[in-house]
């Protein structure tokens, strides 16, 4: 969210250029194995706020599956696994130092890296963008516990593990997860924009979801909805083919991007989230943007994002929900988005950063250098 507290623009740029320099090498290496081709939540907040962070003066390098060779992931053939990481990830690394590594995900990249930042007493930070034990749990019913018991393991040698929200950050705490920050999402306010609603022929009204079409995401609970006009779904996944049999009144129209994904949110006139892992919900912000107003249920993500915002409704009976968004303004729905700022979230994680720098200061690695070669 945008952040509250005005400073003169002179203060803030001198506060920004101290914590750039604070950097080691004034180089930030992100390791994630979610990255481009893929296109999700993770995948647009880590190259947004690259963008921003670069603008800032930052040389950022970011490590993805596209830097080796990949396999499609077994079930889920859009995700691709890198396969001669092991070899080639520690000495792309070990290329780019001096800098601060932030570890993005929990799979084998982020693994791989993790090991390397521990072996060589390199500290780190990570960020918590996925409930992936509710996900697990909900593909093959692996008891939640033993999932957090792994991540905790995984997150707890990071000076800070970054998460999108209060709500979860509570969440994690209450599990036994230490160093947790805040890291929002903002949005793009330009792209993302009331527009005109004649780009869909359907019958009025027309409730939408647009995401990944898979099970983790409930999606079938708003499929099941009885609601007037049209249902539609924008994505894909793993999950399409069968609910598209098993739903021929929706409208599954696949992924969409860019001004195509912008104009068909716009086209709606309620957005339906069921999604009950997700620990942020980036699209709820894109519909707010295009004026769109929001029926979820009130669990983590849409508890902060909507807060209590006449903006959209929150309730376990989601077919009320939906119906009574009906009613919201677009012009509030607008309005809420506009508080949801990239630059601001990117100086927050920013400030996270900084107990990574100081504690590699002592290690030597805190002086600034140039900006190494991309690798």
């Amino acid at each position: 969210m945008a952040e509250t507290a005005s400073r003169p623009e002179s203060e803030s740029l001198d506060a920004i250029a101290r914590e750039v320099d604070a950097i080691p090498g004034r180089r930030l290496v992100i390791v994630s194995d979610a990255w481009f081709p893929q296109i999700n939540g993770v995948v647009r907040t880590l190259d947004r706020t690259r963008q921003e962070l670069q603008a800032m003066g930052l040389d950022v390098h970011v490590i993805g599956p596209d830097r080796f060779r990949t396999i499609p992931c077994p079930t889920y053939p859009e995700i691709r696994l890198a396969v001669n990481a092991p070899w080639r990830l520690p000495k792309l690394m070990e290329g780019l130092m001096p800098a601060a590594v932030h570890i993005a995900t929990e799979g084998p990249l982020g693994s791989i890296a993790r090991r390397f930042c521990r072996k060589r007493g390199h500290a780190f930070s990570t960020s918590f963008h996925t409930r992936f034990p509710e996900y697990i749990h909900a593909r093959c019913r692996l008891p939640v516990g033993i999932t957090y018991s792994w991540m905790r393991r995984f997150h707890g040698d990071a000076e800070v593990t970054m998460v999108t929200t209060p709500t979860m950050r509570d969440d994690l705490a209450g599990r036994g997860f230490k160093h947790l920050e805040v890291w929002s999402r903002g949005v793009d306010l330009d792209l993302f924009k009331p527009r005109s609603k004649d780009l869909l022929p359907y019958p009025r009204p027309i409730f939408m979801n647009v995401g990944r079409v898979a099970v983790e995401k409930n999606i079938g609970a708003f499929l099941d909805l009885a609601l007037p006009g049209t249902k539609v779904v924008v994505g894909g996944g793993p999950q399409l083919e069968e609910l598209r049999q098993s739903y021929p009144d929706v409208k599954f129209l696949g992924p969409k991007t860019g001004e195509d994904l912008a104009a068909h949110y716009a086209a709606a006139d309620v957005f339906v989230f069921p999604s009950r892992t997700d620990t942020f919900g980036l699209v709820l912000l894109e519909a707010l943007a295009s004026g769109v107003p929001v029926a979820a249920l009130p669990v983590p993500g849409p508890i902060d994002v909507i807060a209590d915002h006449p903006c959209g409704v929150l309730d376990e009976d989601l077919q009320r929900a939906a119906i009574r968004a009906l009613e919201i303004d677009p012009a509030l729905c607008r309005r809420h988005a506009e508080t949801f700022s990239w630059e601001s979230c990117s100086r927050q994680f920013l400030r996270n950063l900084q107990p990574v720098a100081q504690a590699l200061v002592p290690q030597g690695t805190g002086a600034a250098s140039a900006p190494a070669e991309a690798v």
